[in-house]
């Protein structure tokens, strides 16, 4: 059964097209990952298929009564709530019923007979509702799913207003889990979400009955839960069966076999042309060149496979700070109570450490620390005099009207319009990337020119905050191969293990300073 059925979209942004001709349909029970480099248009197709974005043509159709549920990069969430007041809006139909029954109880006292019986017919098919819905074990339900995704740990009754953006995205995930639509669209679920929470949506996304649809390039998490993959890349989409590996060695067998047969055809062309030019002039001859010139003319030229731009990453290397980079002396951090025991850390020159752990148990806050973006609630952090840090922060801000380029010049003024354009060239942005805003590029785009400001720099010490979050498997590739050959020191925050274990000299697990309950 089609639940979904996507034909012929097309859209597009000034003078380039996003989706040429698109087809698309989501049956039945399909897990679906739709993959692509960053900037091939995903968030924009699953804008469209969630009527927030009209195509400029073709149509899309869902079968009736279909409940869909969609969580995308930039949702929102309304100051003055608590967290378990969002949690709740998920069950807004049942609290409906619910309200709806009590008024009819409050006016029982003025009704007439025939009014009563009525009215008690409608307050026990409402309670028979609430009750077959499981209605009365909501906050068990609510705070079961929340914990699943590290929620308790923040505290339900939370002002939203307080939260960072990946605790923002954690609500509004299991907001939508909680209200167990039909359909769920997923814009990258995983950014934010530590090792523990991953597996917790990854076993629910498993035994999911219905079917989804998984923004995500998280290779391995993708591997496990979807069945079938959309790829999309220079404006089409094209539908493969199976995990990611198989879609890898299948589309890898077609751009093979597309090159092999554009190649034959160029041959057989120039084979055409070389008759043509030698016959049409002569009388005898001239009847065949007209017949190979039409045999041409009707011939459906095959186009060259292309290949997609990749992007290179190179750290610039300062000058070799002293042997120690940095040592803490009872150092606790935080920023009303105290996130860590004290602690005496210390991290020599050269080596590459991944700090590992929960959210929430004060890592981000940790570098913060280091760098003396926050004060410690105790204690002393010691920096080597001739260290050049270069910080890479989990998150920009969500009101950035800068453009790409204007970002890069607010750093480097002294650059010329041709050095700003290179170098976010290299890092895959395209034109129409440089002249966009920060707050409307894709998550990865950002990243890219986050990235490309750090490059800029001479560093020493790169601090890394979960920098794989939204890049594209290419680019986490490059970017990972940048780390290894950068010859300075590295404090990274990830939870990719698959990202960092085959670089990486130590592991630190924060779960054993926290005074957090883990």
């Amino acid at each position: 059964m089609s639940i979904l059925n996507v034909t012929n979209v097309n859209h597009g942004f000034g003078a380039r097209k996003i989706l040429e001709n698109v087809t698309f349909r989501l049956l039945k029970g399909e897990h679906v990952g739709l993959v692509g480099a960053n900037g091939e248009g995903k968030s924009t197709f699953l804008n469209i298929i969630t009527g927030q974005l009209m195509p400029d043509e073709g149509n899309v159709e869902w079968c009736s009564r279909v409940t869909v549920g969609y969580l995308d990069q930039h949702s929102m969430l309304t100051r003055g709530k608590t967290i378990r007041d969002v949690l709740r809006e998920a069950f807004k139909n049942m609290f409906d019923l619910e309200a709806e029954m009590l008024q009819i109880y409050e006016k029982m006292g003025e009704l007439s007979d025939a009014e009563m019986t009525k009215a008690m017919e409608d307050v026990g098919e409402i309670q028979t509702m609430l009750d077959s819905s499981g209605f009365y074990t909501l906050d068990a339900k609510i705070e079961e799913v929340a914990n699943g995704l590290g929620l308790g740990d923040i505290g339900l009754d939370r002002d939203v207003e307080d939260l960072s953006g990946g605790q923002r995205s954690k609500v509004l995930l299991t907001k939508l889990l909680l209200m167990n639509p039909m359909i769920l669209i997923l814009d990258e679920p995983t950014n934010y979400l530590d090792a523990v929470h991953i597996e917790w949506l990854k076993r629910f996304l498993i035994n999911y009955e219905n079917a989804f649809i998984l923004v995500s390039h998280e290779v391995p998490f993708l591997n496990d839960v979807i069945n079938i993959i959309y790829h999309m890349e220079n404006a089409s989409v094209t539908r493969y069966v199976g995990n990611y590996d198989e879609f890898v060695q299948a589309h890898e067998l077609k751009k093979k076999r597309q090159l092999q047969e554009y190649e034959k055809q160029q041959k057989e062309i120039d084979r055409l042309e070389d008759f043509i030019a030698r016959n049409k002039a002569r009388v005898a001859t001239t009847g065949m060149a007209k017949s190979r010139q039409k045999q041409l003319d009707k011939m459906e030229i095959i186009e060259k496979p292309r290949e997609k731009i990749k992007p290179t990453f190179r750290f610039t290397e300062a000058r070799v700070p002293g042997k120690l980079v940095f040592q803490t002396e009872h150092l606790v951090i935080g920023y009303d109570a105290p996130l860590t025991k004290p602690l005496y850390i210390k991290l020599e020159r050269g080596k590459k450490i991944a700090i590992t752990g929960a959210n929430g148990i004060g890592k981000s806050t940790l570098l913060k620390t280091l760098l003396g973006d926050l004060a410690p609630l105790s204690g002393e952090v010691f920096l080597d005099p001739y260290l050049h840090p270069g910080y890479f922060e989990q998150e920009s801000s969500r009101d950035n009207t800068n453009t790409a380029m204007e970002e890069i010049w607010s750093e480097f003024p002294a650059l010329s319009n041709y050095q700003v354009r290179q170098s976010l060239a290299k890092c895959g942005l395209t034109n129409e990337h440089i002249e966009s805003q920060m707050m409307v590029l894709s998550g990865g785009e950002n990243a890219k020119v986050r990235l490309c400001k750090l490059m800029l720099k001479n560093v020493n010490f790169l601090i890394l905050d979960e920098p794989t979050n939204h890049l594209d498997v290419d680019a986490k590739a490059e970017l990972k191969k940048a780390l290894k050959e950068f010859k300075g020191t590295i404090l990274l925050v990830s939870h990719e293990p698959d990202f960092y274990e085959d670089w990486i000299d130590e592991v630190w697990n924060a779960e054993g300073w926290t005074t957090k309950i883990v």
